[in-house]
Parts: structure tokens; sequence; C-alpha cells
């Protein structure tokens, strides 16, 4: 028993001391990409390795559970009630976003009460330590690494203050869960009120999540449905992963191979469309539109998409 303690807490010891290696070489690295000294004292000055995060990555839900189980977590009943009821204590808000990025505001709600249930848990993780544990692990360590660089910079141009910076596990920040690129990229002051406050300001934090999903290229088409076979389709015009996106074809073109669509359905049968299963070859099968792979831009998982897209379609009428 000691012995094995000993060696639990040798194994501790080392890849902490890597890691304040890794760190130290990091810094040196950030400075010469441009970053202030002053900033990479300040931000790095409590930063620490968080072997749970590096667990969280390789156990994310978006990848383990079946779809109807991820779904099933994210919307129900009570959900939906009280994501309506924010629709509408909001309304005009999100009818004033809606009209300026023309981004429908159900999927905006449904974005929100998936990715932080509706602000509540919008996470408490230092970011900078999330993001450097990511870095120094090698898994993706080119991706995070990359995100670190961005948010030193936007702390630089004082873009985002370092005593705002919790969120998740991932490194991702605000009510709608902006990975440090998505800050720099699509994040707006929509208040004018000096600053880009995507934790505490719903005006800063729904106009950045329209503007991200209108710079991206989402049209005026419905992200997706269920949808049955009348006979079967060859796997290879399926899409299992959401790293390796099937061919699309028109929706006129799946019909003639079997795709059927509800009697009440209304869309132009020229409309470009995959068909997605995401849980393997016996599945339910969703035919998807380009709002589905934009936000798949968002979260590259499936699961996420379609329970979104879900979620979005109970809210239309709201």
């Amino acid at each position: 028993m000691i012995l094995s303690l000993l060696l639990i807490f040798s194994s501790i010891s080392k890849s902490d001391e890597k890691f304040s290696t890794w760190l130290e070489n990091y810094k040196k690295y950030a400075i010469n990409q441009g970053v202030s000294k002053k900033t990479v004292n300040e931000a790095f000055k409590n930063t620490k390795l968080l072997k749970r995060i590096i667990t969280y990555d390789r156990n994310q839900p978006e990848f383990i559970e079946k779809t109807d189980v991820y779904v099933a977590k994210r919307v129900n009943k009570q959900k939906v009630i009280y994501a309506k009821k924010l629709i509408n204590n909001n309304k005009k808000l999100l009818d004033k976003v809606e009209k300026k990025y023309k981004i429908p505001k159900n999927y905006l709600v449904a974005l929100w009460g998936v990715e932080t249930v509706f602000g509540k848990h919008k996470g408490k993780v230092d970011i900078i330590s999330a993001l450097a544990t990511l870095s120094f692990d090698k898994r993706r360590s080119k991706y995070f690494s990359n995100e670190l660089i961005i948010l030193l910079k936007l702390i630089d141009r004082q873009v985002v203050n370092i005593s705002d910076l919790k969120g998740s596990w991932a490194g991702a920040h605000g009510n709608f869960q902006f990975m440090p690129s998505s800050i720099k990229n699509y994040a707006i002051d929509y208040n004018r009120d000096g600053k880009i406050d995507l934790y505490t300001s719903l005006e800063d934090s729904f106009a950045s999540a329209a503007n991200y999903l209108k710079k991206i290229g989402w049209d005026k088409n419905p992200w997706g449905l269920k949808v049955k076979l009348t006979k079967e389709i060859n796997k290879k015009h399926f899409t299992f992963d959401a790293r390796k996106l099937s061919d699309s074809k028109k929706i006129k073109d799946w019909i003639k191979m079997g795709v059927i669509l509800p009697d009440n359905y209304k869309i132009n049968l020229n409309t470009k469309a995959k068909l997605v299963k995401p849980d393997g070859e016996i599945s339910d099968v969703y035919m998807v539109f380009n709002n589905y792979e934009k936000i798949l831009n968002w979260n590259r998982s499936l699961r996420f998409a379609i329970t979104i897209g879900i979620f979005s379609d109970y809210l239309k009428d709201a």
C-alpha cells in the first residue's frame, strides 16, 4: 500500500514538474508572438495543471451518449416551458437582434439553454489554467495552444479582463460558451457600454451569438428533421462522423432514393441536404440542411446539432 501511494505521488510530482517546464517555455513563446510581458506575467501567476480536465476531455457526452439519451437530458417539457417564458421576458431584445442579424430567436434561446441552461451553468473553472492544461496535454495541444495565445492577445488589448475569465473545462466563456477565437471573431459590444460582456450582459451575449451564426452563413431554411426510408440506402451516402460529412444531394433526389418526408413539411425540393446517422449504422436517420452544418461549426458533434435543432423546433411559436 505504502509503495503504491509513493508511486502515485511520484507520478503526480513528475507531471507537475513537466507542466512547470512547459509553462515557462510557453511564456517565452507567447512573448515572441507579440503578447506583452506584463500580460504574460499577470495571466499565468496563478495557473495550475488541472488533471481532471484531461479526464473530461476524454469522456465528452457528445461522443459517448446515444442521441435519444443526449437529447432527453437537455430538452424536456419543463425546459421548453421555461425557455418560452424567457423568450417572452426578453422579447424586445430578441426581436431587435433577430431583425438585425436575421437569426431566429428560437435558435438563439435553444443554444443558450443547451450551452449553459440559460446562463445558470456558465462554468467556474479558471479558463487560463484550463487552456494551459489542454495545451500541455498532447491530444489537441495545437488547437488549445492557439486558443490560449488568442486569449492572451485579447487580454493585452483589454477586450477581456483576467478577473472575468471563468468558464468551462474546455476554456469556453459566457452565456453561449465562446472560445477565445469566437470572442475575437464574433463578439460584439451590442449595448455600447465600452466593453464586451458575454457573462452578464444578455444584450452582448445574444448579439454576439447571432453575429456568429450570420457570419458563418446561416440561411432561411430549417435545420433538418427525422425521416423514414422506404428502402435501404448505401451507407456511403450517410454521415456518421461530424468530421467526415457525406456529400449533399437535392431533396428530390433523396426522395427518389427512398427518403420519405412528412406530408405537411414545406421546403423547396431543390434544397441541398445530407443524411445523418448519429448513432452508427443502426440509427435513426436525419435529413439536415445548411443550418445544421453551421451549428456543427459551433460544436462539432452530430448529437449536439440535432439537440439544438429539436429544441429550436419546440420554440418556433414562442
